[in-house]
C-alpha cells in the first residue's frame, strides 16, 4: 500500500509549531509495511488543500491528514476529504453527545460551532473515530479502493486516536506480520558502515536493511514481513548475525537504546561505581549520565577541573606535567585519572581534557583535540581524539559520547 501524509495548518508553515506528527506517522506506517511516498503541508486554505488531496488520490492508496478538524470556519479538512471521495457528511448523534460530554467534564461552555465537528460520514462511506482526548472526532473515508484518514492536529490527540483506532484497523487489513530490530552503532560513520554492509544490502529482499545517521552515531534497522511473527523474528535474527559479524563491538545496543542508557544500565546492574573529572566538557558527562533513574546507586562523584589550578588542587596533577606537556595532553589526562582514583576509589574513574574552541587552538594542538583516560579496576586506557570542530557545543557533546563509549568498552570486556 502506498501512502502520503498531509498536514494542515498555517501555523506549521509559519514555523510557529514544530510538525512532529509526520515523523510519528511515517515511522508507524513504515513499520506496518505501508510505503510513505511523501509529506506535504498546506495552510488553512481550502483551494490548496483540495488540489493537494486530488493530486494525492491519483498517486497513492492512502492519505492521512492531520489538522483542520476544529470548529472554526477555516477548519475544512474533513469537508474537503468528503468532497474528494464523493461522500456525504451527516450529523452523528453519538459523536455530538460525546462532544457535549467533553465540555461538561472540563467545565467549559460549548459553542454552537462545535456541532460542525459532529458532521461525519455515514457507515456506507466510512468509519468514525472517537476522540478520547479532545472534541474533534476523526474519520476514515473509503471509496473505490482509496482511503483518506482524517486525524486531529494536536499530537497528543492524534497519537491516541491513531493507536486506539487507526493502527488496529490498518493492521487488520494485512495478513502479514512485520518485525524489526534497531541496532545502534558508535565509532563507524554512515558512509563507512554502508560500504562495510554493501554485500548484504545489495542482495537484500526480505529482511531489508536501512541505515540512519544521527548525533554522531548510526542506527541499522533490519525489518522482515512474513506470514507469522516467528518467521519474521527468525529472518531478522539471521540478518543480525551477518551484521554483527561485520560491525562487531561497534554495536552497543540491539534494543534501540541510546548510549547513555546502555552504559548507565550496565553500571547499575553490575553495581560498578563511577567518578569523573572533566575539563573541556565542563560537567556535561556527569549531567548526561545522571539523566538515568537509579544512577545514584553507582555515581560517586563528578569534578569539573577546568583550570590548571583546579587540576593540581583537586587531582594532584603535577605543575611540571602541565608546564612540560600542557593541560591538553595524554600525560595530564593520565594524572587526572590517577588523582581521581586516589580521591574516590571508584571502580571506574574517567577524565577528559581538550580544546572545545572556537579559540585556543594551535597548529600542533588544534580545536577539537581531546584526551580521554579511563581506569577500570586497574586497567587503564588513554586515547587521543581529533573531534570535528563543527562548533563548541558539538565538540563537547561528541566528546561525551566518546567517554561513554570508552566506559562501555571497559566494563563490557571480561575482567
Amino acid at each position: 500500500m502506498k501512502s502520503a501524509i498531509l498536514s494542515v495548518g498555517t501555523e506549521l508553515l509559519f514555523g510557529q509549531v514544530t510538525n512532529t506528527n509526520t515523523v510519528y506517522l511515517s515511522e508507524k506506517l513504515n513499520l506496518m509495511g505501508i510505503d510513505v511516498l511523501y509529506h506535504e503541508t498546506v495552510g488553512d486554505n481550502p483551494d490548496r488543500a483540495r488540489m493537494t488531496i486530488k493530486r494525492m488520490l491519483n498517486e497513492v492508496d492512502l492519505i492521512i491528514t492531520t489538522g483542520g478538524l476544529g470548529p472554526t470556519q477555516d477548519d475544512l479538512t474533513k469537508e474537503i476529504a468528503a468532497e474528494a471521495m464523493d461522500c456525504e457528511l451527516r450529523l452523528d448523534v453519538a459523536s455530538l453527545a460525546a462532544i457535549k460530554s467533553y465540555f461538561i467534564k472540563t467545565n467549559r461552555r460549548m459553542s454552537g460551532n462545535n456541532i460542525k465537528q459532529a458532521m461525519l460520514p455515514q457507515k456506507k462511506d466510512g468509519i468514525i473515530l472517537d476522540n478520547h482526548g479532545g472534541t474533534a472526532p476523526g474519520c476514515i473515508f473509503l471509496k473505490n479502493g482509496k482511503m483518506i484518514i482524517c486525524l486531529p492536529g494536536p499530537p497528543r490527540e492524534m497519537k491516541k486516536m491513531f493507536e486506539e483506532s487507526v493502527e488496529p484497523y490498518l493492521k487488520s487489513m494485512s495478513n502479514e506480520v512485520i518485525y524489526y530490530k534497531m541496532l545502534r552503532i558508535f565509532g563507524i560513520g554512515e558512509g563507512q558502515l554502508e560500504s562495510m554492509l554493501q554485500g548484504i544490502i545489495t542482495d537484500q529482499t526480505d529482511p531489508t536493511i536501512a541505515t540512519y545517521a544521527k548525533e554522531g552515531e548510526v542506527s541499522v534497522r533490519i525489518t522482515s514481513k512474513r506470514s507469522t511473527r516467528a518467521e519474521a523474528e527468525a529472518a531478522v535474527e539471521e540478518m543480525c548475525v551477518k551484521v554483527r559479524t561485520i560491525a562487531g563491538n561497534a554495536i552497543y545496543s540491539e534494543d534501540d537504546e541510546d548510549l547513555k542508557t546502555v552504559v548507565a544500565g550496565k553500571l547499575i546492574d553490575s553495581k560498578i561505581s563511577i567518578s569523573c573529572a572533566e575539563s573541556c566538557t565542563g560537567g556535561l558527562f556527569a549531567a548526561t549520565l545522571i539523566e538515568t533513574d537509579g544512577i545514584s546507586s553507582v555515581f560517586e562523584r563528578g569534578l569539573v577541573t577546568y583550570s590548571n589550578n583546579a587540576k593540581q588542587e583537586e587531582l594532584g596533577v603535577g605543575a611540571e606535567t602541565l608546564e612540560t606537556f600542557g593541560a591538553v595532553s595524554e600525560e595530564t589526562a593520565r594524572e587526572m585519572t590517577a588523582g581521581l582514583k586516589r580521591k574516590t576509589g571508584s571502580d571506574v574513574c574517567i577524565s577528559v581534557t581538550g580544546i572545545a574552541g572556537p579559540g585556543g587552538g594551535t597548529r600542533l594542538k588544534p580545536v577539537g583535540l581531546v584526551y580521554i583516560c579511563a581506569d577500570y579496576k586497574g586497567r587503564t586506557v588513554c586515547r587521543e581524539y581529533r573531534v570535528r570542530p563543527v562548533s563548541r557545543n558539538w565538540i563537547r557533546s561528541y566528546t561525551v559520547m566518546l567517554m561513554l563509549n570508552m566506559v562501555n568498552e571497559l566494563i563490557s570486556q571480561p575482567y
